[in-house]
């Protein structure tokens, strides 16, 4: 009798033990990230393929928002030039980050208040030499701010744009000026290539806007936080670009299964870009295309 009362308390240890290590299992494969997949035969929009977008160009490489550094981006292979808009007093697009000229251009004078002939003989590319000795480069400097037209023209229809529509409150014209530079081009085209083109702004309102008029254009949400209602979203934007400091994990995760595209911005660490990327963002916005091309390479 003390024998078989022997084997009963050992096959219940056995049974715990086996429930234990089957929990234990479950558990990592529900915390644990799968290795990334790139399919660059996809469209970029497509969710299983990661775009590499060179925020600004390559900006840690060249002053950023000039042709050159959009060149060092293309080189590194970028699948996107980042381009964010103002417009001079004379209704030209321009492409630069800041709404003043002091950084970049160490002009104290706002984008909105000189004509495009003003901004031109402005320096754009000292400033990158002073602050980055590193990789300082004589032919930077003199570089002038670009106009989008400029950019589109210089890279031409097989490049792909990533633009963002900045501060629309105070370019009321903005909107309707950019649709008009893009089809001028032959980049709002029927037959155009999926993803080609790309559309982003903090403001829902401006994206609500431009996706009224032409609804094949595809928009990004820009948010500094993932969005309590992905589904809102969905209604205008094929996706949402995010602070990648606020996303975990399981935000990805939801916003994935919301259909949405999960963009990052801006990163440019080699191990935060592998973890983002093994938790399932679709894009990434580096001043480094290089390094995010060498990862997904």
């Amino acid at each position: 009798m003390k024998k078989i009362s022997k084997w009963i308390l050992l096959l219940l240890l056995l049974f715990v033990l086996v429930g234990y290590m089957t929990d234990l299992s479950s558990s990592k494969e529900i915390t644990s990230i799968k290795e990334f997949e790139n399919d660059r035969s996809q469209s970029l929009l497509s969710p299983n393929r990661i775009v590499n977008i060179a925020h600004r160009g390559a900006s840690a490489h060249a002053p950023e928002h000039t042709l050159v550094s959009y060149e060092y981006a293309q080189k590194m292979g970028a699948d996107y030039l980042e381009i964010d808009l103002h417009m001079s007093a004379d209704g030209e697009l321009v492409a630069i980050h800041d709404q003043s000229l002091e950084r970049t251009t160490n002009h104290q004078q706002l984008v909105s208040e000189m004509e495009l002939k003003e901004i031109k003989a402005l320096d754009a590319g000292s400033w990158f030499n002073q602050k980055n000795p590193s990789v300082a480069n004589d032919n930077f400097a003199h570089l002038d701010v670009p106009t989008l037209t400029e950019v589109i023209e210089h890279f031409g229809n097989e490049a792909n744009y990533y633009i963002e529509i900045k501060t629309p409150k105070l370019y009321p014209d903005m909107i309707d000026k950019l649709l008009e530079v893009l089809s001028a081009h032959d980049l709002l085209r029927k037959d155009r290539r999926e993803g080609s083109v790309i559309i982003q702004s903090f403001s829902a309102e401006a994206l609500q806007q431009v996706h009224k008029h032409d609804q094949s254009i595809p928009l990004i949400q820009l948010l500094k936080q993932p969005p309590e209602d992905p589904n809102a979203i969905k209604q205008y934007a094929v996706g949402v670009g995010i602070n990648f400091k606020s996303l975990d994990l399981q935000s990805i995760t939801e916003l994935r299964k919301a259909d949405l595209l999960v963009h990052a911005y801006t990163v440019n660490q080699p191990d935060e870009m592998r973890k983002l990327l093994e938790w399932g963002v679709t894009g990434i916005f580096t001043d480094y295309p290089d390094l995010l091309a060498g990862i997904l390479g």
